[in-house]
């Protein structure tokens, strides 16, 4: 059995940004905000897809795939990955019920209605993070 995950992301942003523009401060907190995150524990080889429920992709290397729980696991993949960060979205084929660092993903390139594959990248190990207290 093999399982095949889209992660969409530029959807929600594009409809986002139809209702209002962001402001640049809110764009500079966010930044803020993502490099603040320190990790917490030992780094796992593998993650729960089930508990998987939402992605974040911040740049061509790293991806926060926030689980159930609150849990949060920072990816950082071992090497740049193309337009992974313009275009924020992803898929992955495991025939796990895990998702892991041996693992490839495909960056999904615009439109996201004809899921034209991208880039091929390697995912890296899984860091448990956390957020300092605001």
């Amino acid at each position: 059995m093999r399982i095949s995950k889209i992660a969409l992301f530029a959807v929600p942003a594009l409809a986002a940004a139809a209702l209002a523009l962001p402001s640049i401060s809110s764009a500079e907190d966010e930044l803020e905000r993502w490099q603040t995150a320190r990790a917490i524990g030992e780094s796992e080889s593998c993650i729960s897809i089930r508990q998987i429920r939402r992605t974040e992709v911040h740049d061509n290397r790293t991806i926060d795939f926030h689980m159930t729980g609150r849990r949060i696991y920072r990816n950082t993949l071992p090497s740049d990955c193309g337009s992974l960060g313009f275009e924020e979205a992803f898929s992955y084929e495991t025939s796990l019920s895990r998702l892991c660092s041996s693992d490839i993903i495909t960056v999904l390139q615009q439109p996201i209605s004809q899921s034209i594959p991208g880039p091929r990248c390697g995912l890296g190990r899984f860091q448990p993070i956390e957020f300092p207290e605001s």
